[in-house]
């Protein structure tokens, strides 16, 4: 990781895959993670973590499957959510979003269960952003 800022616009500059997230930075054991993001993600779950979403640019809904049934809640830009540990659930965008998360490192993006995933879907814990060159990414 780098130990120089890094600018979030610059970085998300660099990359077009849409549900491939890149590690920007590490805060104690979690990454700190930025995504592009259009169409439908899975339903999933992740078991032991809580999972934080920061909506950068565009909207992003999340359905959920809770005790009460299904709910979907919609985050415009410059929101924040979490979702709870043990929580079905499914990302989407209709016009795409950027978002900012925050998961343990190692947390896959399809989390512990999941329904079959389509080939647009990076099933990954992260990739490293450095990997970009440090011009495109560093302030």
């Amino acid at each position: 990781m780098s130990k120089q800022p890094i600018d979030l616009g610059t970085a998300l500059a660099g990359f077009d895959e849409i549900w491939s997230p890149r590690i920007v930075a590490h805060v104690n054991d979690y990454d700190v993670r930025l995504a592009k993001v259009a169409g439908v993600h899975v339903w999933h779950v992740h078991e032991n973590t809580d999972e934080f979403f920061h909506v950068l640019d565009g909207t992003l809904d999340i359905a959920l499957r809770e005790e009460a049934g299904e709910r979907v809640v919609t985050l415009p830009r410059g929101s924040v959510f979490v979702v709870p540990r043990g929580t079905y659930h499914k990302p989407s965008s209709v016009d795409g979003a950027s978002l900012l998360l925050f998961e343990p490192t190692g947390t896959l993006t399809v989390g512990d269960v999941h329904e079959e995933v389509p080939e647009y879907v990076d099933v990954t814990v992260g990739h490293d952003i450095s990997a970009q060159p440090a011009e495109n990414v560093l302030r």
